[in-house]
């Protein structure tokens, strides 16, 4: 009896069936998946900036509310933003009132200069005129006209008429040059207004308005506040469209492509959708996905609620899978308790893995259709090769 009872095997341990996850082997289409947390975002969102530094005066809303592109959502005051105005369009005034003086100033040269050509085409024709007169009496009268008259008659003909040319080419040169000096003053005028209405803008961008149609979704404004140009002032969405944006962590990002399937879990009920954006940068760990929402969205749907997504990487058919072990990697050999037929004792088998979803991963080895495996977590059994099930 001794000799029996030294040969026996001991005891395997018990554990209770009720705390053990026990599934089946099945062959079939396995859908790979990746589930990932995130939440809703406005696919349109308006972020309004301050154009300039300025104190809150006051905030007649709080977000929450639906406003309209011309309301106001608060008001600033800076005291230099009027004086530059002011200071703005007085030099405006200043080189409008030099343009309409220098206008003046050059059209009254021009009338001079163009009385003088016309005096001067006057006498340029009395001296053409006394010309062809004495012309005419040394032709009728063959030696009767005096040749130094003559010859004066002639002279004063071509000087003036040289006098004459010079100065309707001063004439040119003068109109050039008043058009030179016009559009200079009008640049400047232009200028000066440009810097007017700047400063106009300037002025109406104490009274900040949303520019946009939607509900004010952030106003981190105080009133005394100072802000400072480029701050965020407020934040405008439109409601009624949003998308999803998920935090797949890095490890499992690898597969996700665009357009790729989408269930949305709002906790209100389930919206499909599909992959617009992969964000190629890794942060603390998590890959950015966003997810185009082409379902109606259940009531209670809102900007920053949190959901949790799964993206449909791919289908594998005609394989074996099971469910995921607690402590199964893809692509890799673990230690799994099958339980024998009896159905009261399970014994460990070595299991390939292949590739993982969600909740169900591919055997590759190690076992066949039927099969029933603990896939609950056993490391307390590490140490034994079967256990009792009670």
């Amino acid at each position: 009896m001794t000799l029996a009872l030294s040969r026996l095997e001991p005891r395997a341990p018990s554990v209770d069936r009720a705390t053990l996850y026990i599934d089946s082997v099945a062959r079939g289409t396995m859908v790979r998946e990746v589930r990932a947390p995130g939440t809703l975002v406005p696919e349109r969102m308006v972020i309004i900036s301050a154009l300039t530094a300025g104190r809150v005066e006051a905030l007649p809303l709080r977000p929450g509310v639906t406003v309209d592109a011309n309301t106001v959502l608060a008001v600033l005051t800076n005291p230099d933003i009027q004086r530059e105005l002011l200071e703005a369009q007085r030099q405006l005034g200043s080189v409008e009132s030099s343009l309409i003086t220098l206008r003046a100033t050059l059209s009254q040269q021009r009338l001079q200069r163009e009385s003088a050509i016309r005096q001067m085409e006057s006498e340029y024709g009395k001296a053409q005129r006394d010309l062809r007169t004495q012309l005419a009496l040394d032709s009728v009268r063959k030696g009767l006209a005096a040749p130094n008259e003559l010859a004066a008659a002639r002279d004063l003909a071509e000087s003036l008429q040289e006098r004459l040319g010079y100065e309707r080419d001063q004439l040119r040169i003068l109109e050039r040059s008043m058009q030179e000096q016009v559009k200079q003053a009008e640049q400047q005028v232009e200028q000066m207004r440009a810097i007017v209405v700047f400063s106009q803008d300037r002025l109406s961008s104490m009274q900040v308005r949303a520019g946009e149609s939607g509900v004010l979704q952030e106003l981190p404004l105080e009133l005394g506040q100072w802000v400072t140009p480029g701050q965020r002032l407020a934040r405008v969405a439109q409601p009624g469209q949003l998308k999803a944006v998920l935090r797949v962590p890095e490890t499992q990002a690898k597969d996700i492509a665009i357009g790729q399937k989408t269930r949305i879990d709002t906790r209100n009920g389930i919206v499909p959708g599909r992959v617009i954006r992969i964000d190629p940068i890794v942060q603390n760990g998590t890959v950015t996905v966003e997810v185009a929402l082409e379902g109606e969205l259940p009531a209670g749907a809102r900007a920053d609620l949190s959901v949790d997504g799964t993206i449909e990487i791919e289908r594998l058919d005609d394989v074996m899978y099971v469910g995921r072990p607690s402590y199964g990697q893809p692509e890799s050999t673990v230690s799994l308790f099958r339980l024998d037929p009896d159905g009261s004792h399970a014994s460990k088998v070595q299991v390939k893995l292949g590739r993982a979803s969600v909740s169900t991963i591919e055997v590759v080895q190690g076992l066949q259709v039927g099969d029933k495996v603990i896939i609950s977590d056993m490391s307390a059994s590490d140490n034994v090769d079967r256990v009792r099930l009670k």
